[in-house]
């Protein structure tokens, strides 16, 4: 098994995107990305690859006290580093310390001003009763929490971001070490420290770094639940709240951590799940939660969200195509299903100003990159027989992705990042079970990466009559 990250996937990883970006940037010179989103591109990947192989082997023999405080240290500098510089680029570039063209940020973050100097009752009125929705009413209300204690500050509520998100590494590498090993999970955490897109969204006004920690101790917790030998009130209640706190950001991600704790209860082999009637009790339990669940608005959002699929997917085609992107109709669930893991591509051209898609070109292209390795643990997990064991990470990830892959948002970068973390455990899982002969797939899957950038910057190019 290897305990670290090879330096020689590294530098093919780097020269891979050296290449893509170079030849996009050439073929369609008239469309190349500004010199400053070529440099941030380069900065992100060169430095995840180059941050993940030396701290890697520079970690592997620390104690779990000091590992633990090395990665929380390492990501919370990198966060902080990037909230406060994006917070001065976005006034100086946009006249205000909100990324180009926001929307939801902007919306989310106006919605909270105004709720905090707002009596209880009419927040719990607006956010929770018919006006917004129950899976969008989560993060105003967070909002409004932090307002009414630190008041409208962007800037403190993108520094908490970093905390979260910061310790949302320890987390990974906590849940990835009982169920890897030790030396995967601490890859795992380093991988989680220096992904690119998830620094970004810390400057964000956005739920995705709360979401995503709330994913992840929800997942921590149901795997903790299936490995502890006693059942507690406590143990069993905080998974329940985690997941059902989802459903108050988006109903697909709150159904995928239900699916999470069921797949995990029925199947797991844990050794722990076999003893008496804890498997009975906590299917039991499950059933219940569900008829809660099943009774209220919860289940008529999951039911509107499934039986609307194919609609929403036909009319957001239908618009993108409008707007003058042509080929948009091609992007069906079944094409986009089948590449779910390795979504979505990066944006290497400059167009209809897409200016947030350029930011995270670099964060992207490593998840193109890496999806060989998503793939390999699959394979893996099947060929050692261990896929029971990973159940809990992979049952959310392809639950939660398959639901989006057959959205209309399938090649959506923020509607793919929730299931990052699980794909990042899958990927140190990859990289450890790594022999000669699978190693050897690796060259032909950096011809496919290259092929990806350069067919996705012409599709989004010829989409649009541009050449």
């Amino acid at each position: 098994m290897i305990p670290y990250f090879p330096k020689q996937i590294s530098f093919r990883a780097i020269i891979v995107y050296l290449i893509s970006l170079a030849t996009v940037s050439v073929v369609f010179i008239n469309y190349s990305m500004q010199i400053g989103y070529i440099l941030l591109g380069c900065m992100w990947v060169i430095g995840f690859f180059l941050l993940v192989t030396q701290c890697s082997r520079a970690w592997r023999m620390a104690s779990d006290k000091v590992f633990v405080r090395s990665i929380f240290c390492a990501a919370l500098v990198l966060r902080v580093i990037w909230v406060i510089s994006s917070y001065y680029f976005y006034i100086n570039a946009t006249g205000q310390p909100f990324e180009f063209s926001a929307a939801d940020s902007l919306g989310y973050h106006l919605d909270a001003e105004w709720l905090a100097d707002s009596p209880w009752s009419a927040t719990w009125a607006y956010l929770f009763g018919s006006i917004i929705g129950i899976s969008d009413s989560g993060f105003p209300f967070y909002l409004s929490l932090i307002y009414r204690v630190f008041g409208p500050s962007l800037i403190i509520t993108r520094l908490i971001n970093a905390l979260l998100s910061s310790y949302t590494c320890i987390l990974v590498y906590r849940m990835s070490s009982r169920t890897f090993g030790e030396k995967t999970g601490r890859l795992a955490g380093i991988m989680m420290a220096f992904m690119p897109n998830l620094i970004i969204y810390c400057g964000y006004h956005l739920k995705e770094t709360l979401m995503i920690f709330l994913v992840i101790a929800c997942l921590e917790r149901i795997e903790y639940l299936t490995h502890h030998k006693k059942i507690t009130f406590w143990n069993i209640i905080l998974p329940t709240l985690l997941a059902g706190s989802l459903f108050l950001f988006r109903t697909a991600i709150g159904a995928a951590a239900v699916f999470a704790f069921a797949s995990t209860v029925l199947v797991s082999s844990a050794p722990s799940m076999k003893r008496g009637g804890r498997r009975f009790a906590l299917i039991s339990w499950g059933i219940l939660v569900l008829l809660v669940f099943g009774g209220g608005t919860i289940a008529t959002e999951i039911e509107g969200l499934w039986e609307g699929r194919d609609e929403n997917q036909s009319n957001k085609r239908i618009e993108q195509t409008l707007r003058g992107n042509q080929w948009a109709q091609y992007a069906t669930g079944a094409v986009m299903a089948p590449m779910i893991f390795v979504l979505p591509f990066a944006t290497m051209v400059d167009i209809d100003q897409q200016y947030g898609q350029q930011a995270k070109s670099g964060g992207n292209f490593v998840r193109n990159f890496m999806g060989f390795f998503t793939l390999l643990a699959i394979y893996e997990a099947f060929r050692r027989k261990r896929w029971r064991d990973f159940v809990p990470i992979g049952a959310f990830a392809i639950a939660y992705l398959g639901v989006v892959a057959m959205s209309a948002f399938n090649n959506s970068e923020r509607f793919l990042l929730p299931a990052l973390p699980c794909l990042i455990m899958m990927w140190s899982y990859g990289v450890s079970t790594l022999r000669e002969k699978t190693y050897k797939l690796l060259t032909p899957w950096c011809f496919v990466v290259f092929v990806m950038e350069f067919a996705w910057a012409y599709f989004k190019l010829g989409s649009r009559g541009l050449f």
